[in-house]
């Protein structure tokens, strides 16, 4: 088994989608039926490494960062994606209350400690000083020797 954790920005503009969900399938290539993916399945990058985990016949692991966070951060029409990808996944639940910092640290700290490497939709740009996001969770991994795929394509950008 192969198990790659996932990290990445939520606000991909909508030309950006195909083109990360074509990347992130093209890194995963490979590894398919022996696969597991972690993913705190946030809309945009999370969510499109989440389904092509599934679609390849691997296996889903979802870390939920706090007990609100479905109630607080999934809305419109990421409920119906997180609630499929959730029922076909093992889900770990983060002992927070409130998702914040916080538990989004927390949530990366768990991905990284499950990941034999991590992919991560990112356009390089540095830690704003907000732990839990894109940026730091690279820097983590980089710093406890994950292998990091960093899949940013050409003419991707955030919206």
């Amino acid at each position: 088994m192969t198990t790659i954790a996932v990290t990445g920005h939520m606000d991909l503009s909508e030309g950006t989608v195909p083109l990360v969900r074509e990347a992130v399938r093209s890194v995963l290539s490979g590894h398919e039926r022996e696969l597991v993916g972690v993913s705190c399945l946030a809309r945009g990058a999370d969510t499109l490494f989440a389904e092509a985990v599934v679609e390849a016949g691997g296996r889903l692991v979802v870390v939920v960062p706090a007990r609100d966070y479905r109630v607080a951060q999934v809305k419109g029409d990421h409920a119906v994606v997180f609630d499929r990808l959730v029922a076909a996944a093992e889900v770990v639940a983060m002992p927070y209350d409130v998702a914040d910092e916080q538990a989004y640290e927390a949530a990366n700290a768990e991905l990284l400690k499950r990941a034999e490497r991590l992919v991560a939709v990112w356009d390089g740009t540095s830690p704003s000083g907000k732990r839990g996001g894109t940026a730091h969770a690279v820097e983590q991994a980089r710093a406890l020797g994950l292998p990091v795929d960093v899949v940013w394509p050409e003419g991707a950008e955030r919206a």
